[in-house]
């Protein structure tokens, strides 16, 4: 009996879109075609919150600073955020999702798992399903789509990033453990830069590295994450695809190459995070109460700052103003900050009629 045997075999089909907001505004602005934009702000204190692929090829990225960006292609053209235009085309996608399955999970606003192993086409191959999406979604949105399917949410979710951009991948049960047990721990979805380096210093460079640990010294040194780890390096992932979950919390959080000593490029960094976790947010429409703000120390001591409003907060502004108040009295800093990390909680879904704003302050 193989490992795999005591879960049923379904078929995930993860869908990125490619470049998502830096291709909404291409597309609508035809002089912007063929050229490398950035979507944030162009100022010293903007960070890129989305690049297109033309920006790209000079490696520039998404949560990177503007003049850093700039400095890397000098005719890199700022474009500011439309969030009201991305949310409209991320629902758009989201219906032509729901002529497939109702097993939708968005992740963002662009980005979802959806279980089509029972489909509402009665198609039998998850490939074409995902194919025909893709297809569909261009039609509609003149946008390009990537797709990643196998049999698990982790690997649709490593295929989907295989042939990008306009392509897919998929990994079947049979290919999937080989392939986990050949990648970098640091290209695992859910191994951010801590956990990478903290596997690292492990000695856990690659899945088959993260396979030859025990259940045990996974719990051990990861935690509540052991088990996940500790499956996933045998291509196990158990986990639903949930259209209506509304999780406790939400987080992310940035390693910093070189530790920060100053406010302002704190305050820089910060602002993916804030973007990412209202992203979150706002595609799966539940709002939140408690911010909290985390703050590690170069030697790796940490601190949490928290503030908990009345009702939930009702746009990213106000998500914004909480992190630059909870953030500024930390400062000076008794030692170099090498992560900061933001997680909202008491979550909970949005009444109708209260629709989150979305402008983004740059």
């Amino acid at each position: 009996m193989n490992e795999m045997s005591a879960t049923p075999i379904r078929k995930i089909v993860h869908i990125d879109m490619d470049a998502f907001y830096a291709s909404v505004e291409q597309r609508d602005n035809r002089d912007l075609r063929d050229k490398p934009i950035a979507v944030g702000g162009s100022a010293a204190r903007g960070v890129v919150a989305a690049a297109s692929y033309e920006a790209r090829v000079y490696g520039v990225h998404s949560a990177m600073p503007s003049v850093t960006a700039k400095r890397k292609c000098p005719d890199l053209i700022f474009v500011p955020p439309r969030f009201d235009v991305y949310k409209a085309v991320s629902q758009q996608i989201r219906e032509i999702f729901a002529e497939y399955t109702p097993l939708i999970e968005p992740l963002s606003l662009d980005e979802a798992y959806l279980d089509v192993t029972d489909n509402l086409k009665g198609m039998e191959i998850a490939t074409e399903i995902a194919t025909e999406i893709r297809a569909r979604i261009k039609q509609v949105t003149g946008l390009n789509a990537s797709a990643g399917i196998s049999y698990n949410k982790f690997l649709a979710k490593m295929a989907s990033d295989l042939n990008k951009p306009n392509g897919q991948a998929v990994i079947t049960p049979k290919n999937g453990p080989a392939f986990v047990e050949a990648l970098p721990v640091k290209k695992f979805h859910g191994v951010g830069p801590a956990t990478a380096e903290k596997m690292h210093r492990l000695g856990i460079d690659t899945g088959a590295d993260l396979k030859g640990k025990t259940l045990e010294f996974l719990v051990e040194h990861f935690g509540k994450s052991g088990p996940y780890f500790h499956g996933i390096a045998r291509g196990i992932d158990e986990r639903q695809v949930k259209p209506d979950r509304v999780r406790k919390s939400v987080g992310a959080e940035d390693t910093f190459s070189k530790d920060l000593h100053a406010y302002e490029p704190a305050r820089e960094g910060l602002q993916p995070l804030i973007e990412k976790v209202w992203g979150y947010c706002e595609a799966n429409g539940i709002g939140a109460k408690t911010v909290t703000l985390k703050i590690k120390y170069a030697d790796f001591n940490q601190i949490t700052r928290s503030k908990t409003v009345p009702g939930l907060l009702p746009a990213i502004t106000d998500l914004e103003e909480i992190i630059s108040l909870l953030l500024a009295p930390i400062f000076p800093p008794p030692k170099g900050i090498r992560l900061l990390g933001i997680t909202l909680s008491s979550l909970e879904r949005r009444a109708p009629g209260t629709e989150p704003q979305l402008r983004l302050a740059f």
